[in-house]
């Protein structure tokens, strides 16, 4: 599947979402995004910086780091594989895609939605989908 059809799956999948997207941490490019609004495109631009901070910021690695070793984890995985994060008026969801899990996508739902399925539609998709 390709960046924009999982952005499509998405957006069609998780309730009430209202964007989608698709960032390849190994080189921190956005490779998809869909809105319902317009936003410019440096805001664009800077959701995959602020998702490769959240999930490769010096502190977060360490934190992985350290939780792997307390755990006595020599696997090359990373520790967090999903990240929801809640404002006053959206919830967004970022998830690793199993198969590649050097890219992450981004579902932003209204905050009404339920989380709970929120939640288990991006991690479906993350579980299912590569780009």
């Amino acid at each position: 599947m390709s960046a924009d059809s999982i952005v499509a799956s998405a957006l069609a999948n998780v309730p009430k979402a209202v964007a989608a997207g698709v960032t390849d941490m190994s080189t921190g490019m956005l490779l998809a995004v869909k809105t319902v609004e317009s936003h410019p495109q440096a805001v664009l631009d800077m959701l995959a910086a602020a998702t490769k901070d959240l999930y490769e910021g010096d502190m977060v690695m360490n934190i992985e780091k350290t939780f792997k070793k307390v755990r006595a984890d020599s696997s090359p995985d990373h520790y967090f594989q999903e990240i929801v994060v809640t404002s006053k008026n959206l919830i967004h969801v970022f998830a690793r895609l199993k198969a590649k899990p050097s890219v992450i996508m981004t579902v932003v739902s209204r905050a009404d939605a339920n989380l709970g399925l929120c939640v288990s539609k991006t991690r479906e998709i993350a579980a299912t989908e590569t780009v």
